[in-house]
This record gives structure tokens, sequence and C-alpha cells, in this order.
């Protein structure tokens, strides 16, 4: 029988209802299918942490516990074990990370990310971190090269093994290659790129030079942190002079403007137990994984924990059985860029004292992955090498050349492995005397009740100029002439107040004989740990905790009033009136919660847009590191009737401040809508700790990164150090915080920020986000441990 043409009609919708519905089960299968197996591949590279396993090498078995946070501790029979079970458990853990990290520093990536990181190879190929790094080496004692190569000796037993097995981490697979072996260059290159990162203001010098070429002279003075004593002569030496610093260096890469830290430490006599505290917390990138990785170390005389940076031994910041320590960037002007005259008839040759010397050529091939391997040559005064070529074709009359106090031969891990096994202040101030560069500002604490302070590190004596502009490279009378004496650093020992603490703050009064620096933070930071430790007469290691946490905003507390009584409110928007109400019901704490944060924060910004965005290009702007400490100087003169060129021109201290807030107010509104106590602080504030492959798309953000960013209270004028970006999400503060009470010197309380691993499927990859925003901390001991146990025994 035929069928009626209806019924055909109305059937043919469930059949292809049928063939949806199977193949919508199709793709979920097969995405299931694929999940399941990346999640079973990416697997196979998480470390093995419990049983046992062969390591040529190794004298004795070595005990490897993880912690219930992921924190190895390692205890060995010798300091060869020791070290080569470092290498190889850091490795385990963090082996794409340090391979990034040495090919960073070392001007490697093209290689393996191809093109785009052409000019950043070039730049670091130029700083030649590397070849610094080589020197560095050849002066190593014979103890510290067998500690380097025993660590490199592990790293590579797991690097062969991971090979071997198809066990590599998924970044290599994804990216396409397979790690290089290890050295001990490659361990000390990575201590050259922290340098680097905490080094100096060349580009500062950069900055006002170019100032000083696109402003008259009274507008670009006011963007100099101090007038330069005996301007008109350093001045002078720019006539005649062509260096195009935009074309130059805008490419040149830049480290962060706010890497610091704060550290204190109090004597027995401020604390309840009666035996020193001491906190830390070194605020550097955010990112996964975390810049430092926790250990604790044990064999013969070392009894070691703390952080150090991944791919080097021993650690660099904590605590031993008898001694605590932490550190702070000091910020010292270690940096000169030189105006080198270059030789008409011969680009290789540059002036000094009227005749021309030759320069040194290395020869910097760069490979770069599919495409051809680009010939690139750095030229390398006496000075340093000419940085201001590196973007672009060399051959100019006039260029810049840097001398750094890190691209010298210096010896800072000899002197981690010598801190780490320190006893007292006498000991432990001996070590520091290797530690070069950068100069760092060390807190210390002992069981024998002693607290101390140095700041550490090689600072140049000049004959002329002190590290605010470009000097003269054609005539010796700009050279360094040596170094502070290292005596004469400045130092203190049980001070009166019983209490120590540096938060990049200005550590000298004008008493000190020696220039250190013209850039130290802003004080804020370092006045509320003040503040907050004249209290009361005696704290606690909570206390110690709690204050890592705080975010009064000692910059409203001194600019905020000021700032609203020039405001009137009449000529204000029914939503800019709400706002003055939250900012004057504000109690100056920058909590995720609040909105007048959020607005001062805005308001200042706005300030700053006001009188350099039209000016000042965006790429200039990058290199003006003093930026905040300028604004904030202008701010006090407009409050005290000063003229200000750059307000002037903005129609005066008042019409800016005024157009500042209607400006903030108006950007508020259209980011967070129309009600501003509703505002939060966190919605323009929040955590994200992303990982180096996440921006290269949304399916690896999806998969390396926590998907939802964390509202956090704090800013970078807190105590609570914590710096969002453009986006509004923080990745920058204290990635690793720190305290302790010698009490109990084998205890200390500490959060690694996002965690301990650096493998995706690890349970220990992002576990502490939360309690690293909320400042919960954990506690390890170096008398006992309790965890999984990895025996790591000699291969027969």
């Amino acid at each position: 029988m035929v069928q009626p043409v209806q019924e055909k009609v109305k059937s043919k919708p469930n059949q292809l209802q049928k063939w949806l519905i199977w193949g919508i089960v199709g793709v979920l299968v097969l995405s299931a299918s694929l999940y399941i197996f990346v999640s079973a591949y990416t697997s196979r590279s998480l470390p093995k942490i419990e049983g046992s396993i062969s390591l040529q090498g190794l004298q004795e078995e070595v005990v490897v516990t993880r912690d219930a946070e992921g924190i190895p501790h390692i205890e060995a029979g010798s300091l060869q074990d020791l070290y080569i079970a470092q290498g190889y458990i850091q490795a385990q853990d963090r082996l794409f990370q340090m391979d990034l990290s040495r090919r960073q520093a070392s001007g490697e990536l093209s290689e393996v990310v191809g093109e785009v990181a052409i000019d950043r190879d070039k730049y670091f190929r130029t700083l030649g971190l590397r070849r610094a790094a080589v020197a560095s080496y050849d002066m190593y004692s014979d103890e510290a090269k067998q500690t380097l190569e025993w660590f490199a000796e592990g790293v590579n037993l797991y690097r062969e093994q991971a090979i071997e097995e198809n066990r590599l981490p998924v970044e290599f697979t994804l990216l396409g290659y397979e790690p290089n072996e290890w050295t001990p260059v490659d361990s000390l290159v990575i201590g050259k790129f922290m340098a680097f990162d905490l080094g100096g203001h060349w580009s500062n010098q950069a900055f006002l030079y170019w100032a000083l070429e696109h402003f008259p002279e009274e507008k670009a003075l006011e963007l100099f942190p101090t007038y330069p004593e005996g301007a008109p002569t350093i001045l002078s030496s720019y006539k005649n002079i062509d260096i195009d610093i935009e074309s130059s260096l805008a490419k040149a890469v830049v480290p962060e403007e706010f890497n610091g830290s704060n550290n204190w430490v109090l004597s027995g006599e401020r604390s309840v137990s009666g035996h020193p505290l001491l906190a830390n917390d070194p605020h550097l990138s955010l990112g996964t994984p975390s810049i430092w990785y926790q250990m604790h170390l044990k064999a013969e005389n070392v009894n070691v924990s703390g952080v150090i940076f991944a791919g080097i031994p021993g650690i660099i910041v904590g605590h031993n059985d008898h001694i605590s320590w932490g550190v702070t960037n000091t910020g010292p002007d270690v940096q000169d860029l030189y105006i080198e005259k270059r030789n008409p008839d011969n680009p290789e040759q540059f002036l000094y004292n009227d005749e021309y010397e030759q320069a040194t050529i290395h020869d910097e091939p760069i490979k770069v992955k599919d495409g051809e391997t680009i010939e690139y040559k750095v030229t390398e005064t006496r000075h340093g090498p000419i940085i201001s070529e590196f973007a672009h074709e060399a051959g100019a009359d006039e260029v810049l050349s840097l001398q750094w106090t890190a691209l010298e031969p210096t010896l800072e891990l000899q002197a981690v492995l010598e801190m780490n096994v320190a006893k007292n202040w006498e000991e432990f101030e001996s070590a520091l005397e290797n530690f070069n560069a950068p100069m760092q500002n060390f807190v210390f604490a002992s069981t024998d009740g002693t607290i101390a302070y140095k700041a550490n590190g090689n600072l140049p004596l000049r004959k002329n100029g002190d590290g605010l502009l470009p000097v003269p490279g054609w005539t010796d009378e700009y050279e360094w002439t040596g170094y502070v004496p290292y005596d004469e650093l400045p130092r203190s020992v049980n001070p009166e107040s019983g209490y120590i603490a540096t938060a990049n703050n200005k550590v000298v009064d004008e008493s000190y004989p020696y220039h250190i620096s013209h850039y130290w933070a802003q004080p804020y930071r370092y006045l509320r740990i003040e503040e907050v430790l004249e209290e009361k007469e005696t704290y606690t290691l909570d206390d110690m905790k709690a204050l890592q946490m705080d975010k009064k905003n000692l910059h409203a507390e001194e600019f905020l009033n000021e700032l609203l009584q020039v405001l009137d409110t009449e000529k204000l928007t029914n939503h800019g009136q709400e706002a003055i109400k939250e900012l004057k019901e504000w109690n100056q704490f920058d909590d995720k919660d609040l909105s007048a944060p959020l607005i001062y924060h805005q308001w200042v910004e706005s300030i700053t847009s006001l009188l350099f965005q039209d000016e000042i290009p965006e790429d200039m702007l990058e290199l003006f590191r003093g930026k905040s400490m300028v604004v904030d100087e202008l701010l006090r003169k407009g409050q005290m009737g000063q003229t200000s060129v750059w307000f002037e021109q903005n129609g005066g201290y008042e019409e800016v401040v005024e157009k500042a807030f209607n400006l903030a107010i108006s950007t508020l509104e259209e980011k967070y809508g129309n009600t501003p106590k509703e505002w939060e602080w966190g919605d323009a504030h929040a955590l994200y700790f992303a990982h180096p492959l996440s921006s290269s798309s949304s399916l690896l953000e999806f998969v390396f990164n926590r998907k939802d960013p964390v509202p956090l209270g704090g800013s970078h004028i807190t105590v609570q150090a914590a710096r969002a970006n453009d986006e509004g999400l923080v990745n920058h503060g204290g990635a690793w915080r720190y305290a302790n009470d010698l009490a109990d010197p084998n205890s200390a309380e500490h959060i690694v920020g996002p965690g301990q691993s650096g493998h995706v499927k690890s349970d220990w990859y992002h576990q502490n986000i939360d309690d690293w925003a909320d400042g919960n901390f954990y506690t390890t001991r170096i008398d006992q441990s309790e965890g999984t146990i990895l025996t790591l025994v000699p291969s027969e």
C-alpha cells in the first residue's frame, strides 16, 4: 500500500532528528576520547613521587619526601648526592620553565617559538648575559664549580629519562622540540637574568635624554627625580649629538618598574617569644609556574630550607637551623649609558681620549624556528655592548653603550652556597662579600639573638656623573674608578629600635658619603611597616603574617583630602557626588570589596594621563620608570601653590585635578555601570597566574590557566603588594611570602603562589591560589617531614 504523502512528510524530521542526535553523540564521544587521550598523554610526564628511581652518579640512597604542599625535602649522605638530587627533582617539576628561562636569558627563544621572538633575542644577545655567565664560571671556586656540575648532572639524568620514555612535559610537545643538555653556565645565566630583572636605571637615563631633546629645559627637568648637580656641564656634552632614542630603544626589554620586596626583622626584645622574628615577601612577576621553587636540602653540614629560582642549586632566601634571612632590591644606579662616537672610516672603532679604539665584535647567530638563521653581530666598546642598534642596522655616528655591574664576572651562587651553611652574622656577612649583582638589602636574624642588615653588592664609584643621564664615552672624565669598599656599604647590627625594615625605600640619609640611587620606591610601603612596628612593644609570628597582608594606602592618606578640597561639588554629576561620598567615608584600605580604592587609583591614573599622554609617546612612557615619584612631587608642588610647567600648560593644578576626577568617573561608569557604591576594587584588580603558553590560544589559556581571575585587595603602594596590568589582572606581587620565629629555628611559615608544580595535571599546580589571595600560610620544618617518599638509589 502506498504511504500517504502527509505521513512521508511527517517522518522526515524524525529521521533528521535521529541523525542529529547520533551526530551529537559522535562528536561527544570523539571529544571525550580526545580529552581522555590528551589527559592520559599529559599525565605520562607527571613526576614519580613514590617508590624508587635508579640514578647514575649517586653514592648512596637519597630520600625525597614530598609534604602536603608538594615541597620536596631532600636528605642525602653527601653533597654530591644532595645536588644531583636537587637538579633531578627540580627538573621533575619545572623542566620546561628551566629551559625557557635559560633560553630567554641567552637570547635563544626564536629557535623554539619562531620569528616572534627575534627582537627579544637580539636584545638579550646584545646585553650578553650568557657571555657574562661564561666569564663568571671561570672565576668560581673548584667547590662551587663541582656543585654546579652535580646539579647539572641531576637535571640531565631526568632529561634523558624523560626523552627515552617519551615523558617530557607537554609544553615541549606543543612547541615541537626537545631540551638540550643542561650545563653549569645555564644555571649562572638564569642568575644573571634575575640581576637583569632587578637591574638598574639605564632606561630612565635614555628617557631623560629624550626629554631634554624634545622639551624646553625647565619642562624636562621637572621629569627628573632630582635636579642633576652640574646640569649645565652635563647638558653641554650633548651639543651636536644625534641619537634617535625612539627608534633605537623602543623594542628594548625593560623590567617591571615595581620589582622590589618587603622585609623586616625584630629583635627578641620586640617579640613575645623573646627571640628574633623575620619576614620577607619578594615582589616579582606572578605567573604559572611560580618564579620561586621551594625546597629543603639536608646533607653533611647543610640543613637549609627556602626558595630558589628553578635551574639553580642551593637556597637563595630562607633559613637553616641557626639563621634566617630575607632580601629586597636596593634599586641602585649600577648602569650607565655612554655616548660613543664612531670612526666614520671604520664602524668597528670608537673615539676615546682623541684616539680611535677597536671594539670587540661578537658573532651571535640566531636560529629561527621554520626560518633561516640570522647572522647577528654585537659590538662591545670598553664600556659595554652597544644597545642602541639592536633593533636596526648599525652605522650611526653616535650610539649608546651600556656599562653594568652584572655584565662583569660575579660570584652570586658561590655566595648563596656559603650563606646556606652560615651559623652566625660574621659567617653570613663574609659569604655576602661574593654577592655582587644585583645589589640587595639583606636582613638577618640568628638564634644567638643578633639581627642585622646590609645593602650588599657592587656599587660604582664615578669620576663624574651620577647615573641620571647618558655620559660622554669619548673621554675618561666619566669612567668608573672602582666600587664602594665592602666595609663601607650600608650596614646595621642590633639597632636600638629593635627592628630593621626595608621596602625598596631610601636606605641612607644625607650623611652617607656615596651615591646609591635616585630612584627609590615611593615610601608608602616602608612607612606603613614602620607605623605598624611602632604600634606596640612586642609582636608574634601571626602579627608578621598579618602585616604582609596589610592594605593601608598611605598615598591616599597624604593626598586624598587635598585633592577633594579642589573639587567644586556643585559642578559634579550625581555619580561624581556619590563617588566623593565613597571617598570621604573610606578607611583608606585598598580592600577588594570597596569602591573607594577603585575611584582613587583611577583618579591618580587620570591625573598622570592628562599630564603626559599627549606629549610623551607610549614607547617613551615605557622607559619613564620614575613616573609615579615625579607625579607625586608635582602634586605636592600644586598643593603648596607652586607652579609647574606640566600643570600650567594643562590649565593649572586645580583644573587638572578636576578634569582628572571627571575623566575617572566617566571611565568607571563605562566599565562598571552607573552606581559608584557598587563598584569594587576587585573588579579592576584580580589575581591571574598566567602560563607562558596561554596567550597563544584560548584553548591553551583554558588548559593552563585558572579559568576565573580572583578579586584581590592591596595595590602597588600597600604592604600587600599587588599590581595589575592594563587589563586589570594582577601579575606582580609577593609570589612567595615567608616568616619565622627563631624561637623554633627549624620551623617557618610560607606560601608560594600559585603552587609548587609546573605540571598542569599535578595536584600542586594551582592549589595555593586562594590561600595566597587570602593570606593563608603553611608550615614547613627542617627537623622532620611527612608525606610521600621517593628513594633515589645508585644504579648498578
